[in-house]
């Protein structure tokens, strides 16, 4: 059974920096697809970053672009999100995922695509 545990978040003001963590455990974190998504008050769980299994595949979510980045270290089991720049808007519960292993390099940007969830990290950011 995979297990994620995702860290980092906190409070912070408009234009600060967060890195955020996911830790994975249960098996073939390097064959696995990952991705943040965020929820934020009231709002449906939206779609941050995914990275492939290799990292050579990453996509963003338009808001967050120039701003975000994902990266994974395939020897530790841990996925990153480094948030600069952040605003208001980014306020949300910050929530790791992991798709099935797959030996086909993919950076999927739905949630049906992820079969792993983690339960979430706290960004807050005051203005």
């Amino acid at each position: 059974q995979v297990q994620l545990v995702e860290s980092g978040g906190g409070l912070v003001q408009a234009g600060g920096s967060l890195r955020l963590s996911c830790a994975a455990s249960g098996g073939n974190f390097a064959l696995r697809a990952m991705a943040w998504f965020r929820q934020g008050p009231g709002k449906e769980r939206e779609f941050v970053a995914a990275t492939s299994q290799n990292g050579r595949i990453l996509n963003y979510t338009d808001p967050v672009k120039g701003r975000f980045t994902i990266s994974r270290d395939n020897i530790k089991n841990t996925l990153y999100l480094q948030m600069n720049n952040l605003k208001p808007e980014d306020t949300a519960v910050y929530i790791c995922a992991a798709d099935q292993p797959n030996f086909v390099a993919r950076a999927p940007v739905t949630t049906a695509a992820y079969a792993h969830w983690g339960q979430g990290t706290q960004v807050t950011v005051s203005s």
